[in-house]
Parts: structure tokens; C-alpha cells; sequence
């Protein structure tokens, strides 16, 4: 089919992949599958993907491909982000996929990572003339982007991500309190350029893109009763003491209170503290009060640019 197109993007800890058709401003998904690779597990700041998590990610592509070819696309594109641009494997793992499955992964740069979310932000339809701040805390990346519907005004990816984080300050479950105040700390450090350039520009709201936005948005709705649906949901506008009452709860419940909470994947269970702990962060230091969920992030954009 000439105008299908397909995306995966393999990520640190899930592996996604779009099969859409139609065009950028328009188009019908055919095919949105997601496995949760754990690519990171147990080698994330090592540096290395471990055989278990490597194998995972190579069956994964291995049905990706069986999927991209059930559907007859031609036009492909996979994109790897963190884990792989860091893991000394890396490269190792792409040639892998390429010689299992025929599929040539491009590993990009954080410069990029950020560029493509930004595209899919934009084609979700969350921006307008007004500054928005933009997170996507991926399992070993963080891209924030300062833009408007028109421009990226500042844009920049650190390699804190949710599982890299966890790695280092959530070892033991709840974390402790003295975990959380090393953990502010290191975020104060790390992202200070990022503060600096947010204090030039009149910042209207944070829009959180995909990922733990999505499970906070469904933790809230679930638990007020509602039905809630993430494929019906291209965007989500926070309460924010809601918000952050629910990141506090989050942060204080012990493994087993998150496993029984509807609105967390399996994968997110744990990841979910750090991540919420880098949210709440930047939430509370912007002191921005209006905060949105895009469900739109870098596969998104790759689609969009890929359409045209």
C-alpha cells in the first residue's frame, strides 16, 4: 500500500510501533503495538544491554517486522533512542535486527529525540501562539523543549531518564526520604541550563508528552469513576493540586500499593516514583499552574515528517 507508512520507535523500556495511512494532518492508525523490551534492565548505567533484555528487544522486532510485512509497508523507519545510543552493544543489537529482520534502525541523537517530539506535540494540536514547555521523560532520556505552534525556541535532551534514575536513587521500596532530597538535588544541578532558559521566556503551561502523563491522567479519571480511553485521547488537562496530590501519594506507596493501582502498566510500576519525582520538580520549580498531557510524542513526529 503506497501511502501506509510505519514507525517503530524502540525506546529504553517499551518498543512501539505505528503502522498509519493517510497524511500528517489526517491520518487512520492501522496498527499501534507496544512491549515493554525493559531494554535498560539491569545494565542501564552500565552501559550495556544485558542477553535477557537483548533478546526480548530482538523477538520484539522480529513480530514488528512479521506485522509491517502482514500489512504490505514499504515506506519504514526505526528510531532508537537512549539506551541504545549508550550501550556499548548498541551498535551490536542494530546489526542484529538488521540481519534478523531486514530493518535498518537509525540510532539518533538527543538533538533530534527532541526535534521529532516537538513535531509530534505540534501535530496533536496541543500548541498555540503562546510558550509551552514541553517533557518527555522517557526510561533514559528527559527531552524538554521551550517552542510555540510556530518554533522551538530552546530545546534540550539529558540523559536522566525514569530508569536511570531509579537505577540510582529508588533502591529501596518506598524510597526514603533522604533518596528524594539526593535526587532534588541532582535535579537542581543537572538542569540548571534548562531553568535558565525557562526564565526567558514567558512559559503559558508544561505540556507533559505521552508516557507518565498518560498514567497519571488515567489513574485520576479511573479513580473518579470515569471511563477513560488513551486512544480516544489526543490531549488531557490537569487539575494540578490534583496532580501533584496524586504524585505525592504515588511517591509514598510501597511497590505493592502501585501494582493494585488501575492506570499503571506492568512496566511503570516502579519507574513511575522517579519519574514522578523529576514531574513534580520541574512542575513546582516552574511554579507553572496549568499542566497538559499530549498523547503525542517521537513516534508521532516521525510519522508526521514521514508524511509530509
Amino acid at each position: 500500500m503506497s501511502n501506509r507508512v510505519a514507525v517503530a520507535d524502540l525506546g529504553t523500556n517499551i518498543f512501539h510501533l505505528l503502522i498509519a495511512q493517510g497524511t500528517a494532518a489526517d491520518y487512520h492508525e492501522i496498527v499501534h503495538e507496544q512491549e515493554a523490551v525493559k531494554l535498560g534492565e539491569g545494565g542501564i548505567n552500565k552501559g550495556i544491554i544485558q542477553p535477557a533484555a537483548f533478546e526480548r528487544g530482538i523477538k520484539t522486532m522480529q513480530r514488528f517486522r512479521d506485522l509491517i510485512a502482514e500489512y504490505r509497508v514499504q515506506n519504514i523507519r526505526a528510531i532508537a533512542t537512549s539506551a541504545l545510543r549508550s550501550a556499548e552493544n548498541g551498535q551490536y543489537f542494530i546489526d542484529e535486527v538488521k540481519a534478523k529482520t531486514g530493518i535498518n534502525v537509525e540510532i539518533i541523537d538527543g538533538d533530534l529525540e527532541a526535534a521529532f517530539i516537538y513535531k509530534g506535540i505540534k501535530a496533536g494540536g496541543s500548541l498555540s501562539d503562546k510558550n509551552s514547555l514541553v517533557i518527555d521523560i522517557g526510561g533514559g532520556s528527559v527531552e524538554v523543549i521551550i517552542c510555540n505552534n510556530d518554533q522551538i525556541l530552546w530545546k534540550q535532551s539529558f540523559e536522566i531518564g525514569a530508569a536511570r534514575l531509579m537505577d540510582t536513587y529508588h533502591r529501596t521500596d518506598p524510597i526514603p526520604p533522604e533518596s528524594i532530597t539526593a535526587l532534588n538535588l541532582y535535579l537542581d544541578d543537572t538542569l540548571r541550563g534548562m531553568f535558565a532558559a525557562a526564565s526567558t521566556y514567558h512559559i503559558e503551561n508544561i505540556i507533559g508528552s505521552a508516557g507518565v502523563f498518560e498514567s497519571y491522567a488515567e489513574i485520576i479519571e479511573l479513580e473518579k469513576g470515569n471511563p477513560f480511553d488513551l486512544k480516544t485521547t489526543k490531549q488531557y488537562e490537569f487539575n494540578t493540586d490534583e496532580l501533584l496530590s496524586l504524585i505525592e501519594k504515588l511517591v509514598r506507596s510501597s511497590h505493592q500499593e502501585r501494582l493494585i493501582t488501575k492506570g499503571i502498566i506492568p512496566i511503570r510500576i516502579d519507574m513511575i516514583v522517579t519519574a514522578s519525582l523529576l514531574a513534580r520538580f520541574v512542575i513546582e520549580k516552574l511554579e507553572i499552574e496549568k499542566v497538559i498531557m499530549s498523547t503525542s510524542s517521537l513516534k508521532e513526529g516521525v510519522l508526521a515528517e514521514m508524511m509530509g
